[in-house]
């Protein structure tokens, strides 16, 4: 399956040239990849998709049954159902203090995904700059590529705790720095960043008047006590920032591709002239599941993220317990990143031996941009039961691969 799938690669690869040239550096998702290859394996622990192993909560469900069943399934407003901005303003109002107007100032998208692009193909001209974190989000690179910039990537490294350094964030940015991305709870590592962190790189945002692009997607997905900090909430960020949130982590709803934008009129209004002219809006009854979680009870988060906790130390634990892997416990999220530079083997090829031998599948952290290398990213979003068994498998084969 391996040898078939690596064909097809070379077989799109040879009609690169007819596809438009800012396609030319952007390779398929590795996640994607991995979700593909692993539909036609049998007795594959996949820790690979980020993506909650939970139903949604059954009174969004409802919602969304009873919007099909009263006919609401035709198009919808541009930037969303009132009553989804309606709710979204009043969680931001009640959660951080800020007051977003539900009429100009959100914009229901696609997911989180469509969010950040639309921010960058509204704000981003050929040449300028966006500062990307890396290891980061796979679609970051790509959406800037896509919208005509140039990515700089901004390290995220584990002597810093997978967290970007003021001093080398300053050293990146040039006149022509245009956006800089922060991913807070961070994916694929699971840190997160403090009050004062957040606040240095707000400073290093107003004092070059850089546009960011806030994904704050994880942001109930904390633990030990770590807390959130929305970054339009610092002094004079509010009116450069562009907050991105999604349905997808917090209420399993990854399926139903509900995501949000907020931010001044200024910003907004330029997304949704993009938004309008290419997916024009977001299914009417997925937005009406979106409104019926965010207004319902939260028991279901607060038992969600429990959960993972459990999951979350019981990974650190087994990959801490394997002698050439090392790992930091992550503080938010649902992915550990462990170190594996001790097999000297590139992270694509070593995610390619767990999978034959071990039958377990991982996501390579190059997939994640250049400071990924060396690392795997192992999502905890599957079952306690899956994870001990994966961790079994990959335990019995790193022997293996070490005494060959």
């Amino acid at each position: 399956m391996l040898e078939k799938l690596k064909e097809d690669e070379e077989k799109r690869l040879q009609t690169r040239n007819k596809r438009a040239g800012r396609l030319s550096d952007i390779k398929p998702s590795g996640i994607r990849r991995l979700f593909m290859l692993t539909q036609h394996m049998p007795d594959v622990i996949s820790l690979g998709l980020g993506e909650p192993d939970f139903t949604p909560p059954e009174h969004a469900l409802e919602a969304a049954k009873k919007a099909m069943a009263e006919g609401k399934t035709h198009y919808t407003p541009s930037n969303g159902i009132s009553e989804l901005r309606e709710a979204l303003a009043k969680k931001f109002s009640r959660r951080y203090g800020l007051f977003y107007n539900p009429e100009n100032e959100i914009l229901v998208t696609a997911g989180a995904t469509e969010a950040v692009s639309l921010a960058l193909l509204s704000f981003v001209n050929p040449g300028d700059e966006v500062l990307v974190p890396d290891p980061g989000f796979v679609c970051y690179m790509p959406s800037v590529l896509i919208a005509g910039g140039t990515p700089v990537s901004m390290p995220m490294l584990e002597n810093d705790g997978f967290k970007p350094d003021a001093d080398t964030v300053m050293s990146l940015i040039t006149k022509k720095s245009r956006v800089i991305i922060v991913n807070s709870p961070h994916n694929p590592t699971g840190s997160v960043l403090t009050y004062d962190e957040l606040a240095e790189l707000a400073k290093l945002a107003i004092e070059n008047d850089l546009i960011v692009v806030s994904d704050e997607v994880y942001e109930k997905i904390i633990y030990d006590n770590t807390k959130h900090y929305c970054l339009a909430t610092f002094p004079d960020m509010r009116e450069r920032t562009i907050v991105v949130n999604s349905f997808s982590k917090t209420y399993a709803m990854t399926g139903f591709r509900i995501g949000y934008a907020l931010g001044p009129e200024d910003l907004i209004s330029s997304m949704l002239l993009t938004h309008q002219f290419t997916v024009a809006c977001v299914g009417g009854p997925a937005q009406y599941a979106a409104a019926a979680a965010l207004e319902g009870p939260q028991e279901f988060v607060s038992k969600m993220v429990s959960e993972f906790d459990k999951r979350r130390r019981l990974i650190y634990k087994r990959l801490r317990e394997i002698e050439w892997f090392s790992c930091s416990l992550p503080k938010g999220a649902f992915y550990a990143f462990p170190n594996i530079k001790t097999f000297k083997a590139a992270s694509a090829d070593f995610s390619e031996f767990l999978l034959k031998e071990a039958k377990v599948a991982v996501t390579p952290g190059s997939s994640f941009g250049g400071y990924g290398e060396g690392f795997l990213r192992l999502s905890y979003a599957t079952s306690y039961e899956k994870i001990n068994e994966a961790l079994d498998r990959v335990e019995k084969a790193v022997k293996k691969f070490k005494t060959s």
